[in-house]
């Protein structure tokens, strides 16, 4: 699973994920790459449909080389804050998988596929009610009121 937890003073937030089911089969890949972050932040951008101020932990694959590529090449558009080493408090998609986890913890799964369907079932819940999503931000005590700062 990956995910944005998007804000944009004045409007609605918004939840943008993708969820992949690795089945094991030759040559499919077992996770996320660095393409697939670039796709979802692609994606963000076409339905936010401006600008990009990016805050990111630190996670591996966000920090290779052809994803800081791509950032660098669309820097009209995207900026990215990068959090420090280990600050899931920041996160604000932390609080998004702790609503998740909480809600699917005891599912009896008959077998991946069921799992992947409850968690995209709780995720498109989460995302048509941004008082969850704004509840996750509000979690990390980080401000968003379109103000520029000093």
């Amino acid at each position: 699973m990956a995910g944005m937890t998007c804000y944009k003073p004045g409007e609605r937030s918004r939840l943008i994920y993708a969820v992949r089911e690795y089945r094991g089969r030759k040559g499919e890949p077992k996770g996320f790459g660095w393409r697939d972050f670039r796709d979802l932040i692609i994606r963000a951008r076409t339905q936010l449909g401006g600008p990009i101020a990016l805050v990111w932990d630190n996670v591996r694959l966000h920090l290779t080389k052809p994803l800081r590529e791509f950032i660098e090449a669309n820097a009209a558009w995207l900026t990215v804050f990068q959090l420090p080493t280990y600050a899931p408090d920041l996160n604000p998609q932390e609080g998004i998988w702790s609503l998740v986890k909480r809600d699917i913890g005891n599912l009896a799964a008959a077998d991946l596929g069921h799992i992947t369907r409850a968690v995209k079932h709780r995720l498109k819940q989460i995302q048509y009610r941004p008082h969850l999503v704004d509840g996750c931000l509000a979690a990390t005590g980080l401000i968003m009121d379109g103000k520029p700062t000093d």
